[in-house]
């Protein structure tokens, strides 16, 4: 069992920056690979990106690459999404998950977190 609690969201103005992190409780943090997911408001939760188990490799969403970045501690059970020139639209509750397969797909799992809000003003 994995708990997952994210922290750092909040209001921004478009262009800014912010970092999120995702703490994760138990031992086998590094056991899992982690992913980014966002929910808007009347649209389904969308793939940001996801982090392999070693954090040595990470993929993004088109719409993030360039701009976001995903890294991991696994020493403090933590994995962070750097967001920078951020954009009204992708105002968000943002979510971590714990799965075992590095994969785009939120289907595949495992554990999330409750989410954190970003609001992105133009």
């Amino acid at each position: 069992q994995v708990q997952l609690v994210e922290s750092g969201g909040g209001l921004v103005q478009a262009g800014g920056s912010l970092r999120l992190s995702c703490a994760a409780s138990g031992r086998t943090f590094s056991s899992y690979a982690m992913g980014w997911f966002r929910q808007a408001p009347g649209k389904e939760r969308a793939y940001v990106g996801t982090i392999t188990r070693s954090g040595g490799s990470t993929a993004y969403a088109d719409s993030v690459k360039g701009r976001f970045t995903i890294s991991r501690d696994n020493a403090k059970n933590t994995v962070y999404l750097q967001m920078n020139s951020l954009k009204p639209e992708e105002t968000a509750v943002y979510y971590c998950a714990a799965g075992r397969l590095w994969t785009m797909r939120k289907d595949e799992y495992d554990y999330w977190g409750q989410g954190t809000q970003v609001t992105i003003s133009s």
